[in-house]
């Protein structure tokens, strides 16, 4: 496992495909992350004192720990919401070679 880095994911959510895609090419592009998936998922909050349900694309963003003010910067720049969810999770384990992807992919 790399010692050196602390890797992370990150998740968002979005109100459409369109606007996921948009962050998702924005971060690799940047560096900031080495790979996005997009789901489908469905949703439900409480959001301005009612219960909401929507429909929305979660983002799992692989990134570094040391990549993240960055990140979390570009993503609120680029978001529709008021109050993005932006919640990184740190990865523990991992695959060496793939660990050492991500650092190779978030260098600047």
């Amino acid at each position: 496992m790399e010692e050196q880095r602390s890797f992370c994911i990150a998740l968002v959510t979005t109100a459409s495909m369109e606007e996921a895609r948009a962050i998702a090419h924005s971060l690799v592009e940047q560096k900031l992350a080495a790979c996005i998936n997009i789901l489908p998922i469905q949703s439900i909050y409480t959001w301005d004192g009612s219960v909401q349900e929507d429909n929305e694309w979660q983002l799992l963003i692989k990134t570094t720990a040391s990549r993240w003010h960055e990140l979390t910067q570009t993503i609120q720049s680029l978001h529709s919401y008021e109050v993005p969810e932006i919640i990184g999770l740190p990865i523990e384990y991992g695959l060496a070679p793939y660990l050492s992807w991500i650092a190779a992919m978030t260098s600047p």
